[in-house]
């Protein structure tokens, strides 16, 4: 795993199978989104009660604060059957209408990365939403032929990073939306506490604090953090996870305070130091620090903005007085004037720029 890998909220290679032993396995496990728990335990319940299959659900929000988890536990929480897929693999409508067809009433239909299913297959998730069918065309041309195929009542859940991206029909078709927010560092706290119970870390409340607050937030990072630090108090320590492990452990894999890596640090300073904090596009900053352009709106650019280091403006990316602080030099006198961006600025500034 790289350094840009150790604090990026997406899946790295290999992870799955450690995700899958630290995943809540029911709705009282799940630590966080407090309110998306309560509104789903009512969604749940009520559909219970009732006897029927609970209206679909979409959980939106950015990569690796549970969505997965959150899915998983919808079966769990049922009773069901889980059936996993992802948008871009539903590239045609008959690769969606043979995963309908194999459903059983009361099953959990997953489908992540929702916003980046195929128009045809799309269309055909209408129908099987609303009135669970599908029509199946059959043969070309003139003589086609569309045969209505009934399918068991069944729970779909999409998950998506993008929910803007998604087209109105299908948004309107959920019955339920959840978003998902940001940890705070204490319920991150609480997360690395119910990780270490299960790898068997012994890990102290200061090395949890620690470990917490360079997190960005994300339970998947601290998660990844928390695995990093203890090999590093098994190889370098006595095996516990205190404050001063946690930072020496961290220090190592360049991580600093903020939750700040190699790669966001180089992209700060190249646009402080080559560039004079901006403006700059996207292209000749990522040029600027060896990486495609990509990673760094990708992967850099939304925590960096977060935390209120770089701002996106109209003519490219700049620096606030924040950055200049954190690495070390003095903001410029006019910094908090003139690289904050105004209400006035282009509504979707990243398509302006370079």
């Amino acid at each position: 795993m790289t350094e840009e890998e150790l604090v990026s909220p997406l899946v790295g290679p290999g992870e799955r199978e450690d995700e899958s032993t630290l995943r809540p396995k029911r709705l009282a496990e799940f630590v966080g989104q407090a309110r998306v728990r309560e509104q789903l335990e009512l969604v749940l319940k009520g559909a219970a009660g009732r006897g029927s299959p609970p209206d679909h659900v979409l959980l939106s929000g950015p990569p690796g604060l549970g969505k997965t988890s959150l899915a998983m536990i919808i079966a769990a929480e049922l009773g069901s059957a889980m059936r996993i897929t992802s948008g871009p693999a539903l590239e045609r409508a008959g690769d969606l209408a043979a995963m309908l067809s194999n459903l059983v009433e009361g099953d959990v239909l997953f489908i992540d990365e929702i916003h980046r299913i195929a128009r045809p297959a799309e269309e055909m998730l209408y129908l099987a939403m609303e009135d669970f069918r599908v029509d199946v065309v059959v043969g070309k041309g003139p003589g086609a032929t569309s045969i209505p195929l009934q399918i068991a009542p069944f729970t779909l859940v999409g998950a998506t990073t993008r929910s803007g991206s998604l087209t109105g029909p299908l948004r309107d078709r959920f019955g339920f939306t959840a978003h998902m927010e940001f940890y705070t560092p204490e319920e991150l706290e609480q997360v690395l506490r119910r990780s270490a119970t299960i790898l068997g870390v012994d890990l102290r409340p200061d090395g949890a604090a620690e470990i917490a607050g360079r997190s960005r937030g994300t339970p998947r990072i601290a998660n990844r953090l928390l695995r990093r630090v203890r090999d590093f108090a098994e190889v370098r320590a006595d095996g516990s996870v205190t404050r001063a492990v946690a930072r020496a452990a961290l220090e190592v894999y360049d991580v600093d305070e903020l939750g700040l890596d190699r790669l966001d640090r180089a992209v700060l300073d190249a646009l402080v130091r080559s560039f004079g904090g901006g403006p700059v596009g996207i292209s000749t900053l990522a040029v600027a620090v060896g990486e495609e352009p990509a990673t760094v709106e990708e992967v850099c650019e939304p925590y960096l903005v977060r935390v209120g280091m770089l701002a996106r403006t109209p003519r490219g990316r700049v620096a606030t007085a924040a950055a200049w602080t954190h690495l070390g030099l003095p903001p410029p006198r006019d910094a908090a004037g003139q690289l904050a961006p105004t209400l006035f600025d282009e509504s979707d500034p990243a398509h302006t720029a370079e």
